[in-house]
């Protein structure tokens, strides 16, 4: 003790050297943690004859499927957290393959069969992400097709510029915009032929000023919420050419309305501060 006392600029370094590891295990403690379930309630001209009840849809996104922070285990807690919930119908947002983080690294199949116990009455219905596309953090994905038969093996739907009728919805899935090329013109046709209450799913908030301004609801993940927020300055960075303009939460523009999901996983590093992981329960009742 004396010792320290004699040297305090010793002490006041070896306290960093304590407090940075703590910080960095917060960081991956916050990555790891469970989502929070975010609730919201949008309304939408449902179809002439389709009943009139609302119709609860969970939305998951950017999975990204790799340690420390994510793994299948904590996947399947995630799944039955959704399961428990009770939605109408699931849809995923993309972002399945993580990126090596240290730890942990997992295949293209491999990210995405903890969705095989996804339990809703109107099924689940998927998209892709940027991480899901063939890059330099990620050399191993499936083709497009290839994508699409594993999912359909799980049971779940894989829509690229396509649209199915769930229920009273009509879910229009764009193809993701920064690694592919969505046909905003194709899609929104897809789903007038299906008909249905529009809901148009997609990886990024990069799509939503170019869709029509009509009452339709957007949902997308992408973003992270920023994965790293501040205090006071809150979210500094989005990889969108909006910039934070679209960052995290419910916009509205319009008749349109749009949900951007903060995800379950974590792309880059395996931290968190103030943007927590997230899954969102969202009621759609008749206009």
């Amino acid at each position: 003790m004396s010792f320290l006392r004699r040297h305090p600029w010793l002490t006041g370094l070896l306290c960093l050297l304590l407090a940075i590891p703590a910080f960095l295990g917060w960081l991956i403690f916050n990555a790891r943690a469970m989502p929070m379930v975010r609730r919201a309630e949008v309304a939408l001209p449902f179809p002439e004859g389709a009943p009139r009840r609302p119709v609860t849809v969970a939305l998951m996104t950017d999975t990204h499927m790799s340690g420390p922070d994510n793994s299948p285990e904590r996947m399947a807690r995630i799944v039955a957290q959704i399961n428990a919930l009770k939605p109408d119908l699931i849809l995923l947002g993309g972002d399945y393959m993580g990126d090596g983080k240290g730890a942990a690294t997992y295949g293209a199949f491999a990210s995405i069969e903890p969705f095989a116990k996804l339990r809703a009455p109107l099924g689940v219905v998927a998209v892709l992400g940027n991480h899901d596309a063939k890059s330099r953090k990620n050399r191993w994905p499936f083709s497009d097709s290839e994508w699409t038969e594993k999912f359909a093996s799980l049971g779940i739907t894989l829509l690229q510029n396509g649209a199915v009728r769930r229920g009273p919805l009509a879910i229009g899935g764009l193809k993701d915009p920064y690694t592919r090329w969505p046909d905003i013109d194709a899609t929104m046709a897809a789903m007038e032929k299906v008909g249905g209450a529009p809901v148009v799913l997609a990886h990024g908030p990069d799509i939503f000023p170019p869709l029509p301004d009509r009452p339709l609801l957007t949902l997308v993940g992408h973003t992270h919420c920023g994965q790293i927020a501040f205090p006071f300055w809150g979210v500094t960075y989005v990889p969108s050419k909006y910039g934070t303009r679209y960052a995290c939460g419910i916009y509205r523009e319009g008749g349109k309305t749009l949900i951007v999901s903060g995800g379950v996983g974590t792309s880059g590093v395996p931290f968190r501060m103030l943007a927590p992981p997230d899954i969102w329960l969202v009621t759609i009742r008749p206009l």
